[in-house]
């Protein structure tokens, strides 16, 4: 391996001209189409590919409500909704939403539109009655109307689902389709606009407050959040380069890292506009913490080049040792978070496959950009002879207090933090056990309780039996069963089992609605809410039903409920799926089939399902690579351990943090955890390494890792302490999302910093002493300066 290494830096230094024009066309094409990567979202993209509920979802997506909902609801400031001006801003807000781009306009519903009718039973029959007749228009709204239409929306049903229960508001509702007839994607961020234009501002004012919510609305302030986070990443980069250069006290080696990091984000930009990604809303965080990575491994290579130039070397001598001594340490670090990113493919669902691909390019240029490009180009710098004397005798006073640290080498001392580590390793188990896999907060999770999608949500919630959130089960029947009353019954019988699980707030379904037609064909008499036996009276209202949208096939073959919940958090709906399988095992009928899910709610559950069946084998394969990488690396057991087994502590504390800060396990915080590995390796891999090399030399191990922290210890310290006050600067983001990942960021760097700095060593020294070595560490295998 030194062989291989040092043909590679004979090769690259002595070429250095060519090596960074090489690198500079490349950044300036690279820059040339980063510059046109934009921001995108998809609402389908976050569905698990082959998961039961998805199957679902798709094959009876033409027949019941959409998951990708709008709903706007117009609220007047003052009165209630039954005024001509009230009626008449309802009109032409239902008219604005009917001509909004990707609006299926048969699916829009509101009082004004002709799919709200009534049923009733006349001297001339059945009849079904629209709410508003036809003939009537907002001009023509007199005390009469207005009156029938208050009766016929109650006589109907409507009230809290088309008006809400106080009747203070009422509700239009459509279902987006997320390609146009020419087959063009929906753009979710400039949707959002459209919405605010066209709804928000043109009919919002002094008298009438307009409230939008859906994934449409949703994911579009998500996106305008999160351009805020160039914002804080700008301030994350000052913050490290003031960092920096108090560290180093060189404004070369202060600009050299972070520019070599920028390039790899340049690089990372433009690759996924030439493979025609955009950058998901809630992935625009993850170049940033590949940024981050590779200011880590920048600091590194600084460190080692000032310690060279304090030893006496020229800085092209220098820059050479620094290649050649972290470029084993490095690489196994950045493949080590490349596979871990990769791995992230294990979730179905192709949000995360594109979150992978995105990491794992900026992972994978990091390898030529900060251990190549960086030590090529700080072999050009001309540096006073002085510097690194002044230098090393600066960090000589810093890390004095380091030997006190290093006495977690002696023996007795190593056994106690070993202990120690154990028992907290089995505490954060323990702690950790009952982690919500999923969001822990009501409304959309991504932003503040207080935003405006959220209050808006709320409301709705909180005035409407028919919020944001809902969970669809079909209910599968032979063909032609439109006069089978078994089925009503059976699933009459389900809804009213329903009805007591916590989290469901209102249950609309056939059967429901086979109790309100039955009431209204028999002159309003509530004894007659009950499934008719009779099959052709059956039939008859399920013809009625028929002609409603979301709630059956024609042929009866499907009929749906639609539980709708109080609110999508990871408890309330895994508790309504496990209410509607322990009814589906307890009450099974050979020529009924229950099956779940759709609605919004039932996405959410596949998308957490996935998540929890995906997250152990993924960690899994994660540490099999890491064991698999130190065991080739350093051909020692012992080093597998002592590098393994900190961070496996460091990913359970972290999980326990995310229990007490109530932060769920989602597509968001997923990558978060495996950047925590990849970060966490990076400290062992720096520390090992020297600690091998000084155990080469043949230094006894006490003093072999008293060295290594001494080397190292600084720059680690320094570079967790840095990237943790950077990030922590998201907590004041107007995304909750981000200000969690911020915190879960910063706790992470800081957390494996100290495993790496106390538990890495300490485990090194117990398995030296319960496992001695043999025979002494071949030299060969690391760099002896």
């Amino acid at each position: 391996m030194k062989g291989l290494v040092r043909r590679l830096e004979d090769i690259l230094f002595a070429h250095r001209a060519a090596t960074l024009l090489v690198i500079g066309i490349f950044t300036a094409a690279m820059a040339f189409f980063a510059a046109q990567l934009r921001m995108e979202a998809g609402f389908e993209k976050q569905m698990p590919l082959g998961h039961e509920y998805i199957k679902t979802f798709r094959e009876y997506r033409d027949d019941l409500f959409g998951a990708n909902r709008l709903t706007v609801v117009v609220r007047p400031r003052k009165g209630d909704v039954w005024t001509r001006e009230a009626l008449a801003r309802l009109y032409d807000v239902t008219q604005a939403v009917l001509f909004l781009p990707n609006v299926d306009r048969l699916g829009v519903q509101s009082l004004w539109t002709p799919n709200s009718y009534v049923n009733e039973i006349t001297e001339d029959g059945f009849r079904a009655e629209p709410l508003i007749d036809g003939n009537i228009t907002p001009p023509a709204l007199d005390d009469a109307a207005i009156a029938r239409i208050r009766k016929a929306t109650g006589d109907g049903g409507f009230v809290g689902t088309l008006v809400s229960r106080d009747q203070h508001s009422a509700m239009i509702t459509a279902e987006l389709e997320e390609r146009d007839r020419d087959g063009n994607k929906l753009d979710y961020v400039a949707y959002n606009r459209l919405l605010e234009q066209q709804i928000r501002a043109k009919f919002e004012d002094e008298n009438f407050e307009i409230q939008i919510i859906g994934f449409a609305k949703q994911i579009g302030d998500i996106a305008d959040g999160a351009s805020s986070v160039l914002a804080f990443c700008a301030a994350a980069l000052l913050l490290t380069a003031l960092a920096v250069y108090w560290y180093c006290h060189s404004l070369r080696f202060t600009v050299l890292p972070i520019v070599c990091s920028l390039t790899s984000l340049v690089w990372q930009f433009g690759t996924l506009r030439l493979l025609g990604y955009g950058l998901d809303p809630l992935a625009v965080l993850v170049p940033f913490l590949v940024f981050a990575i590779g200011v880590s491994h920048g600091v590194q290579q600084i460190n080692f080049i000032v310690r060279e130039l304090a030893h006496g070397r020229s800085p092209m001598q220098a820059a050479r040792n620094s290649f050649s001594g972290l470029l084993v340490p490095g690489t196994l670090a950045l493949v080590t978070a490349f596979v871990s990113f990769v791995t992230l493919v294990i979730v179905p669902i192709p949000m995360v496959h594109e979150l992978a691909i995105t990491a794992s390019i900026g992972v994978g240029y990091k390898i030529l950009t900060n251990l190549v490009m960086l030590p090529v180009v700080a072999s050009c710098f001309r540096i006073p002879q002085d510097y690194g004397v002044r230098a090393m005798a600066m960090r000589e006073r810093r890390s004095r207090w380091l030997r006190g640290l290093a006495r977690v080498a002696r023996p007795r001392t190593a056994v106690a933090v070993t202990l120690l580590s154990a028992g907290l390793l089995g505490l954060a188990i323990y702690e950790s056990r009952d982690r919500v896999i999923g969001t822990m907060a009501p409304g959309a999770p991504e932003l503040r309780q207080d935003a405006r999608f959220n209050r808006d949500a709320r409301s709705i919630a909180e005035n409407y039996d028919m919020g944001l959130d809902w969970l669809t089960v079909v209910f599968e029947a032979p063909p032609q069963s439109c006069d089978n009353a078994a089925v009503g019954a059976y699933q009459d019988d389900f809804a009213w089992a329903m009805r007591d699980v916590p989290g469901i707030v209102s249950i609309s379904g056939f059967s429901t609605l086979l109790r309100t037609y039955n009431v209204g064909y028999n002159e309003g008499n509530p004894k007659m809410s009950a499934i008719p036996l009779d099959a052709a009276n059956y039939a008859a209202l399920a013809t009625e039903i028929g002609r409603l949208r979301g709630y059956m096939r024609k042929d009866c073959s499907m009929t749906a409920v639609h539980l709708f919940l109080a609110d999508h958090k990871a408890r309330t709906i895994s508790g309504v799926i496990h209410a509607v399988e322990a009814f589906r095992a307890a009450n099974p009928r050979p020529d009924v089939k229950i099956r779940l899910a759709s609605g919004n709610a039932g996405v959410l559950a596949a998308i957490d399902d996935e998540v929890e069946h995906s997250e152990l084998p993924m960690m899994l394969y994660v540490y099999a690579t890491i064991l698999l990488l130190v065991l080739l690396a350093y051909r020692d057991v012992r080093a597998m351990i002592a590098c393994c087994l900190p961070l496996t502590l460091a990913t359970f504390i972290g999980y326990w943090f995310m229990k007490v800060l109530d932060i769920g396990l989602t597509v968001a915080t997923l990558p978060v955890m495996v950047l925590a590995v990849g970060i966490g390796v990076d400290y062992a891999f720096y520390i090992y390494n020297r600690l091998q090399a000084h155990l080469a030399a043949g230094q006894p191990m006490a003093q072999a890792v008293e060295h290594a922290l001494l080397e190292v210890g600084m720059a680690t310290i320094f570079t967790a302490i840095t990237l943790a006050i950077g990030v922590s600067t998201w907590a004041f983001s107007a995304l909750k999302f981000q200000a969690d990942m911020g915190k879960l960021l910063a706790f992470m760097f800081l957390v494996n910093l100290v495993m790496a700095m106390t538990a890495l060593p300490a485990l090194a020294v117990v398995l030296d002493k319960l496992f001695p070595r043999r025979r002494a560490v071949r030299v060969s295998n690391f760099m002896s300066h």
